[in-house]
């Protein structure tokens, strides 16, 4: 009896210990690619499930979307500028029995292979694209690693240039550069303002030529604006050809009246010495 006891005994632990053995939960974002006897047999869906111990291996494979960074990269792009390049890449497993059986780490090969693909890719563009056409690039990059990670069972979601380095050299050329061009749409904007401006003038006088008065209502607006200032001398401004007419009619009047002042001055004097030399000699006569 006691045999048969240690025996029921002996044999239900190692049932219990078999059933422990054999059970595997898999989680939601997981999927598990069980192998038997090396094969590959099935793939477990999430939730709980048995596998026969020793015999079966089950291998857990993640769903979720990886975030991988790229290391920097010293590149040289096309026109020949050094720069530092990393950037970052997302991708998630979508076979699971591929990631396994395909590739050995699949992780590690695709942030190598990533990598070769960002400096080849930059490398054939120049640095203004390169900071210009950054959304082209990533593009670019994500088609070339798509293309070769769907054969490990591994579809890339997006790729992205995280950060661009440039030398210091080239930082100063490129603010200089920035600088002259600000400075160019200055004048630029500057000209064409003049431009409107000489535009509009020209046909405010067009306007007032066919509008005498509007001239005369522009130069009171003025004098109102003039006067908002207490220390203010207002000066009355007249047309133009008026005031040279009215001067040169002042000037001829002022030579007039100086000639006719000289003449009688003149005329004074001669009738003078007339009357000194006659009362003369009627002096002589009465001595």
């Amino acid at each position: 009896m006691q045999v048969l006891l240690f025996a029921a005994v002996a044999a239900v632990v190692l049932g219990l210990v078999a059933l422990a053995l054999s059970i595997r939960v898999v989680t939601q974002y997981q999927k598990g690619v069980v192998f038997r006897l090396g094969r590959v047999h099935r793939v477990a869906e999430p939730g709980l499930t048995f596998i026969i111990p020793v015999i079966d291996q089950m291998r857990k494979v993640s769903l979720r979307i990886v975030t991988m960074p790229i290391q920097s990269q010293g590149i040289i792009t096309r026109d020949n500028v050094s720069i530092d390049v990393a950037g970052v890449a997302y991708f998630r497993v979508s076979d699971a029995v591929r990631s396994v059986v395909a590739i050995e780490n699949v992780g590690s090969a695709i942030n190598q292979f990533a990598q070769t693909t960002l400096r080849n890719v930059v490398g054939q563009h120049t640095l203004d694209q390169t900071l210009a056409e950054t959304d082209e690039i990533n593009v670019n990059i994500r088609e070339i690693l798509d293309r070769t990670t769907t054969e490990w069972g591994v579809l890339v979601t997006l790729v992205e240039l995280k950060d661009i380095q440039l030398p210091e050299s080239m930082k100063r050329a490129m603010a200089k550069q920035a600088e002259a061009e600000r400075e160019k749409r200055a004048k630029i904007i500057a000209a064409e303002g003049e431009a409107a401006a000489a535009a509009a003038l020209g046909e405010a006088s067009d306007t007032m030529m066919q509008h005498p008065l509007a001239l005369q209502l522009r130069n009171l607006q003025s004098l109102v604006e003039i006067g908002v200032d207490r220390n203010t001398t207002v000066v009355f401004p007249s047309p133009l050809m008026s005031t040279i007419g009215e001067l040169g009619s002042f000037l001829r009047r002022e030579e007039k009246s100086s000639d006719e002042v000289v003449h009688d001055l003149l005329a004074r004097a001669s009738s003078g010495d007339a009357a000194g030399t006659s009362t003369g000699g009627r002096a002589l006569v009465t001595r």
